[in-house]
Parts: structure tokens; sequence; C-alpha cells
């Protein structure tokens, strides 16, 4: 060690021995036998600071000079410089410390980026003078059932939900909101559950409905609506990267990719249980008892991106199972599997084996083409319709060809062998009566009945198709480890094993049954990740209902719940609802009214003073969020309050209206893009046809998120294209004019006050106060005096206001 390093470290010493009488009588009082409860968390406090500023360098995959933190058993042994990074209970001999607050830029830790703030070193410093224990990650131990805790404000509690939330609030001396107005109730209500606005008199009615059941009574009413899937569909869709093309260059169409999203509109609405619904979609296709429904849900696997030219094929294919197995971990079990892809996971104990141990339950199934995601799920009775039909039009075609062929064999050698090289049939057929006049009554008769098979064509009920995996292998190629992640330098070979963090034994793969057409591996995999006692599934997907009510999680990274993820700011609750929702037998609406009819979820979303100053960013949950409309309630808002809505549900996708500015923007401009009927187009925007190259300019103004890969929370931004696209649109403007023709049949008087009122209580679902008639007024009369617009249009643009408030906009 140079004479300057040595020095800066002793000097470091000295600095570090400036607190220690204080902390030396703490851990004094410890070692006499006191039990003292530690000031500092090692979850939610120091393992955030090493895997920020030192996981890199001496974190899962990498220890640079023999040291690696992550580990207590290696976070305390000697280093390859023979000291020690972490002594507990010693200050003033843990060389991490001397590290972390040295000024030499050569010898401070860590090398690059910013150095520690004054307050991440104290909290290290403090947790190793209270002994450095380390503890086992909260995601990767076992569910535990939780007890509510006991509040004092009792009569505040609803739910079990409720307590768990007022527990924290009470030790932070702090108080939940009051309860927000029926009239914000009920539409809160409408849209977490259906994503649609409640009229003005579905709103009167629960305001007025004085049953004590009459909440409870509204959730049940909104759950049995068929718009319930449309809404809580699109969430899963988002999880799952759901389009209908492949991306790259010509995004071509994936045939029938919109029967997986009916199939999983149909879910929700069905209430299927949620460890089915894992199940069909990762295994449909290998259970004994399988359906058509069950064949569709395994389009989730054909949804991902497809280069129908890729420039090394070997990669693409590997990269295509890096898309399953990405989607898969992330989306059912919030880890991020896919980053031991190269190497080691950097942050969480994630091996690079147990990256191709989990992709070799894929290995089997072909990856995306036409010919391999295309699966018949036509009825019994229409293949035979065809197979009879195809039947019929081979015998005629044979008793053709067997008349062409004599008339071949009298043709001269080189003729003939002309025809043959050529297969030049139709030319043929004009010249077999002269040859063979003997049989030229049977070949016209034949003809025409070729003739008329053929048109009959067009009368048989169509085969019906599904985007699903439809080709596996009863005994699938090994998988290698790849070096590096690159498949052209394959390693040694793995079998199907789940991540060895949760220490489960690898799991027996039973040789596939005689009539089998699938190795059975993905039955193995969905068995266990939909299993009671897997640690994450459950406590995954109630954290992804919290998220969609909420507004966030109780984690925040929704899809990852690794080290590097957000510490769950109320872990018994999670818990809680984690065993509640298995023990409903997964059931997810019964997780919606456990939620619902709690406090929490009924509080205002005003904001209050010392809420704001004490917790901004609302981690205790005092208040409820208020949020902004997606871009397909916004969409589909306009479309319910100007009467236009279209509730037709499933089939094909249709198209909106795209400008040709917007359509420049692809490689092709237009192409892949139809025309629909304007009834089709009032449809929900669920059915939008997904193009991944071309999305509806509404729903990307408002934060519709990118279909390549896994989204399980939407950004929400506020940018000028959103203002403008609602002021100055075509969509905006065209659906602002149906509101204004709605409001005319409305009231048939040119009277302008009952216009606004009329117009206000569509949009706004209240009655108009005198402000509202006051602005409305003012805005027509210098539209029409200062602008000249004439009053028809004066009051078209009055309606495109409205529907540009934030009222509209927004929900409390």
């Amino acid at each position: 060690m140079s004479l300057m390093n040595r020095t800066h470290r002793q000097l470091s010493r000295q600095f570090c021995r400036l607190g220690m009488f204080a902390l030396a009588l703490v851990i004094s009082v410890s070692n006499w036998g006191f039990a003292q409860e530690k000031s500092v968390s090692f979850t939610d406090q120091v393992k955030p600071i090493l895997a920020r500023k030192c996981y890199a360098c001496h974190g899962p995959g990498d220890a640079e000079s023999g040291l690696r933190l992550d580990r207590k058993e290696n976070a305390i042994a000697e280093t390859d410089s023979g000291l020690h990074a972490i002594v507990p209970g010693n200050l003033e001999e843990s060389e991490l410390l001397a590290r972390i607050t040295a000024e030499d830029e050569f010898t401070r830790m860590p090398p690059e980026g910013k150095p520690l703030t004054e307050e991440e070193v104290e909290i290290l410093r403090t947790w190793i003078a209270e002994g450095a224990e380390f503890e086992g990650h909260w995601a990767f131990e076992p569910v535990t059932p939780q007890e509510p805790p006991v509040v004092e404000n009792t009569d505040w509690v609803r739910t079990p939900i409720d307590a768990f939330i007022l527990g924290r609030l009470e030790k932070a001396n702090m108080q939940p909101n009051p309860e927000a107005s029926r009239a914000a109730l009920v539409r809160r209500a409408y849209y977490n559950l259906t994503g649609l606005p409640p009229t003005h008199e579905q709103i009167e009615a629960f305001v007025n409905d004085e049953s004590p059941t009459a909440w409870e009574n509204l959730i049940d009413e909104l759950l049995a609506s068929q718009h319930y899937g449309e809404k809580w569909g699109s969430h899963w869709l988002d999880l799952v990267r759901f389009a209908e093309t492949n991306s790259y260059e010509r995004d071509g169409v994936k045939p029938n990719a919109w029967r997986y999203r009916d199939y999983v509109i149909r879910s929700f609405n069905d209430n299927k249980p949620y460890d089915q619904f894992i199940k069909e979609q990762l295994a449909g296709d290998e259970m004994v008892d399988r359906t058509n429904d069950t064949i569709i849900a395994t389009g989730y696997y054909r949804l991902g991106l497809w280069d129908d030219e890729p420039a090394d094929k070997v990669q693409h294919e590997a990269d295509q199972y890096d898309d399953i197995v990405s989607t898969t971990s992330s989306a059912f079990l919030a880890m991020t599997v896919a980053c031991a892809r190269c190497h080691e996971h950097k942050i969480d104990p994630i091996k690079h084996e147990d990256y191709y141990s989990f992709l070799a339950f894929f290995r089997g199934m072909k990856t995306y083409s036409i010919p391999t995601s295309q699966y018949e799920i036509s009825s019994e009775e229409v293949i035979s319709q065809h197979d009879s039909h195809n039947e019929e039009k081979l015998r005629v075609e044979k008793k053709i060809d067997a008349i062409v062929g004599k008339a071949i064999e009298k043709l001269p050698r080189e003729e003939r062998r002309q025809y043959e090289r050529s297969r030049k049939r139709e030319e043929l057929l004009e010249r077999v009566i002269e040859l063979v006049p003997n049989e030229a009554s049977e070949f016209e008769a034949l003809k025409r009945e070729l003739a008329g098979l053929q048109e009959k064509d067009q009368y048989l009920p169509p085969r019906e198709y599904a985007l699903a995996v439809n080709r596996s292998d009863r005994n699938p190629p090994p998988t290698h480890l790849m070096m590096r992640g690159n498949p052209h330098t394959p390693g040694e070979e793995v079998q199907p094993a789940f991540p060895s963090l949760f220490g489960d034994e690898i799991p027996p793969i039973e040789p596939p049954r005689e009539d089998a057409t699938t190795s059975g591996r993905r039955t193995v995999l969905a068995n266990w990740i939909a299993s009671p006692d897997n640690r994450l599934t459950a406590r995954v997907m109630v954290n992804r209902i919290w998220h969609h009510h909420f507004g966030r999680g109780i984690v925040a990274s929704t899809s990852n719940f690794g080290q590097l993820g957000m510490q769950p700011t109320h872990p018994e609750l999670l818990d809680y609802l984690a065993t509640e929702f298995v023990n409903s037998g997964w059931d997810i609406n019964q997780m919606h009214r456990l939620i619902m009819n709690s406090a929490v979820y009924r509080m205002s979303s005003a904001g209050a003073e010392d809420g704001l100053a004490r917790d901004a960013a609302n981690d205790l949950f005092w208040r409820f969020n208020p949020r902004r409309l997606t871009g397909e309630e916004v969409r589909d808002s306009i479309l319910l309050v100007n009467g236009r809505f279209n509730s037709k549900m499933y089939g094909p996708g249709f198209y909106s209206n795209i400008s040709k500015e917007v359509m420049a923007g692809q490689s092709q401009p237009g192409q892949g893009w139809g025309k629909s009927s304007p009834e089709d187009q009032a449809r929900r925007s669920v059915y939008i046809h997904l193009k991944r190259s071309l999305i509806t300019p509404i729903l990307s103004n408002f934060d519709f998120p990118e279909t390549d890969a896994s989204c399980s929370e939407r950004f929400v931004t506020t940018q000028p294209a959103q203002a403008l696209g609602l002021l100055n649109g075509s969509f905006a403007h065209e659906e602002s004019v149906h509101l204004a023709n709605r409001v005319r049949e409305a009231v048939p008087s040119d009277e302008l006050e009952p216009r606004i009122r009329q117009a206000v209580t569509f949009v706004l679902a209240r009655e108009a106060n005198d402000s509202d008639l006051e602005i409305g007024k003012r805005l027509v009369a210098r539209l029409q005096e200062e602008h000249g617009v004439p009053a028809q249009q004066a009051f078209d643009l009055y309606c495109l206001t409205l529907l540009n408030l934030n009222e509209f906009l927004f929900i409390d």
C-alpha cells in the first residue's frame, strides 16, 4: 500500500473514531444482555445503498478484490488484500467505512459516480456498529399469514386492510382522509372496474340509495358488467405485450391474434380462477381436457416480435426464447430472470444456469412462424363438412385427370414431353375432346360437376383458426448454456429447473404419453408458478390489483420484486392479501370486493397540509390518489357521452381513422391499415386493431404503452400533444359535433341556456351550476361576436371545450 493511501486510511480511521464513544456505549449495553432494537433496517435502508453503490463491482457475479457484499459470509470474510470490509460491531476495523469516506479519489469507493451522501454513510456506520446483520430478501421468503394490527381508531376500520394502513398512520401520528363524496365514489368505481363513466342517472341513483348495502351492491353490479372484462383485460394485455403485428420493417399481421384478446376479456368476465388462468396460458395445449379456450390461451407465446427475414436465424430464435423467458418471469413472478442471459444476475441471486434451466421448460415448443402458430379450432361438424366436400372435389378431379392422362398418351412424343414438363393443363383441356372423342360427354359432365362443387365452396361455414402453439416436440432438443449469451457458442447442457434461489428440487419430467404431441414440460412450470406455495405468484397478482385501484402498488415496482425493486410499504398487508387470495380459490373478484369495501379505498383524494408535508408521495396511503384517464378511457368516454358508443364485443378489431401525416411514419405508408365503418369505429378502444408501427394517435398521446415488451405500469405524462390533440385533433372535433347534435336532439329549442345545461349533464354527469352557465354563455357569445363564428359552430366548440375539462379527464 502506498504511503499516501496508508496515511489516508489512518486519517479516515481517526475520523471514524470521533463518533466511537457513544456507539461503544450502545454496543457495550448490548453485550451486557439488554435487548436493543436496531435503529437501522438492513432491508429498507442498507441493502438499497449497497445495491446502488456497490453491487456493480462487489455483488452477484462480481467479486473484485475477492469482495462480495450481497452475502454475509462473503462480506465479512478476508479480502485479497488481507483486510475485512465489514467487521460486525467494529467500526475501526471495517475497511468499507474507510473507503466510502476517503477524500482521495483513487481510494474512495465507489470509484465512479457520486460518492455516498453523509446520510448514507451514517446508515452504514450505524448498521455495522449494531452488528451488521443481513436479512433475507422479503420476496424470496415464504408468504406468512398475518393478523391485522390493533389500532386506536377502531371506528374507522371497515375491513382488515384498514387496520394495516391505519396502524402505520397512527405510528406516524397521521390521520387518514375523510370519506369521499358519494358522487366521487360512484365515478371512481365505474372507471376502476369498467373504464367507462357513469351517467347522471346512475350517479343520482347511487347517491339517493339509502340502503346500507348500496356500495356493496354497486361493486357487484359493476363486476357483473361485460365492460369489466374489457377494462381489466386491457391491464393484462399490457402485461403480455399484446399486439396484432410482428414489428420490424414490414410489421406484418399476426393472423387471429384477436382471439387471444377475446379470451382474456372473457376470462375476467367469467371470473376465472387466477391459477387456472396461468395454467391455460402457459400449458393449455398440454392439458388432458384441453378445449378451444385453452388452445387460444397459448397465443400468449405468439405475441412477441418476429422478424420474417432475420440476418441471423440462430440469434433470432434465441431472442424469441428470451422474450418468452423475460415476459413469463416478469409477468407472473415479478422477477428479472432475463438479466442472467449473459452472466450471473448483477443484483439478484439468479445464476447464469438458472436462466437456461428456466428456458429449457419452453424448448420443444417451436418459435413463432405462421405454420407453427395457427391452430384449427373449427367444430367437428364444420371439419366434417369440409372434408366431405374436399373428398368429392378430389374424386371428380381424379376422374378428370384420368381422361386427361389418356389424351396425353395420344400426343406425339415431343409434344407429350412438353406438356409433362410445363404442366400446361389448361391448354391441354381444350384439346381433350379431339384427342379422346369417346370420353367427351363424360369429360364435359365432370367439368360441370367440378365447377358446381367449387361454387359451393363459398357457402360452406368457414374453418376457424387461432393464434396459438401448434407444433411442439415430444422429445425436445437439448438446452445448452450460451457463453455470454451467444447462441453460436454453446456450453454445457442443462435440464429444466426452477430458479435455484427458491431451493426447490429439480422437477421430475414424466415421459409424455403415447398420444401426446408435446413434452409436458410447460405443464410442470405452470403448476409450479400456480402453486399456492409459490412465494411470488399470489403476492405479485394482488399487488397488481392494488396498483390498478390506487395508482401505485404496495410494491411500487410491480414487475420487479427483486433486490433492486422497491420495498413494500406495507409488507404485512401484502402477505395478508396474498393469503386471502389463495384461500379464496384465487378469486380475483373477491379481491376487488375486499379492497373496494375498505375505508382506504373510499377516502377522499383531497390534499391535507400535514399529509402533504410529511408524506407527499402518499406512501402510507393517507389519501386516495387522483388520476387522469388513460387514452382508452378518454376515447371511450367521449363516445359514450356523445351517444355514439357501440357496445359490440369481441371479434376482429376495427381500424380507426388515421391521418396521412401519421401514416407517413411507416416504412410503407398505410400498409396493413384498413377502413372500418363509422359504426365499428365507435366501438371500445380495446377492439382497435393494434399495429405496432401505427398506434392510434389519441391513445399514443395519452401514454399508450410500447408493445415490444411487457408493460406493468404506464407512465403518466403531461405533454403538448395531449392538449393539441383534444383541442385541434380531427377525432375530438368530429366527436364534439356529435355531442352537440345529441344535445340539440334532447333540447329542440334554440335557447342556449337549456342546451348548456344538457351538455354539462351529458359530459360531467351532474347538474350545471351558475358558473357553468355564465362561462358557457360568455364563450359562445365571444366566438360569435369577436370571431364571427356561426351560432351552430360556436355551440359545437363549446361542446369541444367541455371534453377538455379536467373534471372530465380526471378521477378523484
